[in-house]
């Protein structure tokens, strides 16, 4: 017998289903008044672009899916998938938020255009506030690990990895010099290692790994804290070791990638950093 889908008005109605609801209105009309311009080259417009159409078309699906109740019968851990996602939306929306404007809008601001693009920009920001409360309602209570990625170090791991990922986009010269190429071995292991645990979660298959995978975390956030503080040191050392910034330094200056790169190491630091902290406390630390 096939499965018969109920409607769920929950799903819409709820206050993660009304921020949900708000985040595909505020996408629909960011991509749409962007695309009316035409004015969305690459990269970077058609990163927005891309970001605006993905969140859309993923979230538009997963109120479907949550509204039918057919959720249950994919092969993951929704809740997990879900936290998962409106994190990295929120991180990806804040992002083209900030280069879309800085990289089309110029001033005076006083054609139709421009107006169009504003309003964009404004929605972005709208839809990207629509996330992060998303966000924070779906996030864990403290003592509740049912639902890893919903924790403070689980969204923390997909923050990680997004950040890595703009690291990855801003990378240039670094072959040749040793110490630069340690600080991409860190970046691309991390890297690895944090993507394997979001997609092991969702996939609910840590639960097959014969081992104490709470301390093992722990200690992979100790271990990837150490090979951050190297890369924090060495990478701003190295790459600017013996050579000022050029009087004529665009967006794609070597200077501004390496001064790009410095700045996300630091933040992936401190985010390595605060997922140790928060780690060793839910392990070691039990609440009465």
């Amino acid at each position: 017998t096939m499965a018969v889908a109920t409607v769920n008005l929950r799903a819409l109605t709820s206050w993660v289903g009304i921020a949900r609801l708000f985040a595909v209105v505020l996408s629909c009309l960011a991509f749409s008044l962007v695309a009316s311009t035409g004015r969305f080259e690459a990269p970077y417009g058609t990163w927005c672009m891309f970001t605006w159409c993905f969140c859309f078309i993923v979230t538009l699906l997963v109120l479907l899916l949550e509204l039918l109740e057919l959720y249950s019968m994919l092969p993951l851990s929704w809740d997990d998938f879900t936290s998962a996602f409106s994190m990295l939306a929120a991180l990806m929306i804040f992002t083209s938020s900030v280069v879309f404007p800085s990289t089309f809008i110029s001033s005076p601001c006083n054609t139709n255009l421009c107006a169009r693009q504003a309003v964009a920009t404004t929605a972005s920001c709208l839809c990207f506030l629509a996330y992060a409360v998303e966000v924070s309602l779906t996030r864990a209570k403290p003592g509740d690990i049912s639902s890893f990625l919903s924790t403070v170090p689980g969204l923390l791991k997909v923050f990680e990895a997004y950040v890595a990922c703009l690291i990855f986009s801003l990378l240039d010269g670094y072959n040749g010099k040793p110490g630069l190429m340690w600080c991409v071995a860190v970046y691309s292991i991390c890297f690895i290692f944090t993507l394997l645990i979001i997609v092991f979660t969702i996939g609910r298959c840590l639960t097959y790994i014969p081992c104490p995978l709470e301390k093992i975390l722990v200690g992979y956030n100790f271990l990837a804290l150490l090979m951050y503080l190297t890369a924090t040191v060495l990478w701003p050392l190295y790459s600017f070791q013996g050579r000022s910034r050029p009087s004529s330094c665009g967006p794609n200056c070597w200077w501004n990638k390496c001064l790009g790169v410095t700045f996300l190491t630091i933040f992936n630091l401190i985010a390595y950093l605060v997922d140790l902290v928060y780690s060793t406390r839910m392990v070691f630390v039990r609440a009465p």
